[in-house]
């Protein structure tokens, strides 16, 4: 609706995790990194953590756009409400394992990893959302996948991502907590990164110039205390409120607006 208004190709602050629209913050950069490292050097296990809405979706998306299909195998194990049996029949179709009608999962999804390393293609398994898996029987499949192993390499890397407290609860799993190798906790936002995150969205949306002024991005920091999904949220709120007042920028008013709608969506 405001595309025009704004002079922008697309919408700069929607709420889906798009690699395109990644923006390379210190702290999101080294969790990258950290992820890299555990899959590069063939770990068991990394575990990436941080409040609702920091960017760890996108951390991952930006990982999996990262891996060449040349040389990995990847299943994003996004539905964490699955019966174990049913999570690793996921897994295993994600990995291109069609006929799993013999119930052997595990089994076959060994074989599968083990084929994969042999055409030299390794195995990435990354569960978004896992703190939200209800039932342990889940975890425990997820700890049978370290037996796939030879000469103390293990032929998949299984990254772990869900809130603050997650790391505890894998910590509490003696053998999947063993496996860890890097954690990692992504935090909000600071004031100048929130200022950088919002142009960095804007110039990939097409916009030529700031379309926020000082005194609104303040606010915004202020307000979404640096947490990107609420900047996404009050952002694209604010941008809409500025094209009905026909501003020439957004400002300080449009902001507290957008906030007070948004809290009250």
């Amino acid at each position: 609706m405001y595309q025009e208004y704004w002079n922008l190709t697309e919408l700069p602050f929607e709420s889906v995790p798009d690699p395109r629209f990644f923006y390379s913050s210190a702290d999101h950069q080294r969790a990258l990194l950290q992820m890299f490292y555990t899959i590069n050097t063939r770990m068991g296990a990394a575990v990436l953590t941080g409040d609702a809405g920091c960017g760890k979706t996108v951390v991952s998306r930006m990982l999996i756009h990262e891996l060449s299909s040349d040389r990995y195998k990847i299943a994003l194990m996004n539905r964490p409400g699955l019966a174990p049996e049913d999570f690793l029949r996921d897994m295993l179709g994600q990995l291109g394992v069609e006929d799993q009608s013999n119930g052997k999962l595990q089994r076959a999804l060994e074989v599968q990893t083990v084929k994969s390393a042999n055409a030299g293609k390794y195995t990435v398994v990354i569960v978004d959302d896992a703190d939200a898996i209800a039932d342990d029987n889940t975890f425990e499949e997820l700890q049978s996948l370290f037996s796939f192993q030879r000469n103390g390499r293990f032929f998949l890397t299984l990254l772990l991502i869900g809130q603050a407290g997650f790391k505890d609860r894998v910590a509490g799993i003696e053998t999947l907590g063993q496996q860890v190798a890097r954690q990692y906790h992504l935090a909000p936002f600071k004031r100048e990164e929130t200022h950088a995150y919002v142009q960095t969205r804007l110039k990939k949306a097409g916009a030529d110039r700031s379309l926020f002024d000082e005194d609104a991005l303040d606010a915004l920091y202020q307000a979404s205390n640096g947490v990107p999904r609420d900047i996404n949220n009050i952002c694209d709120v604010a941008l809409l409120l500025g094209f009905d007042a026909k501003v020439k920028a957004v400002g300080e008013e449009q902001i507290e607006k957008a906030v007070y709608a948004v809290d009250n969506l």
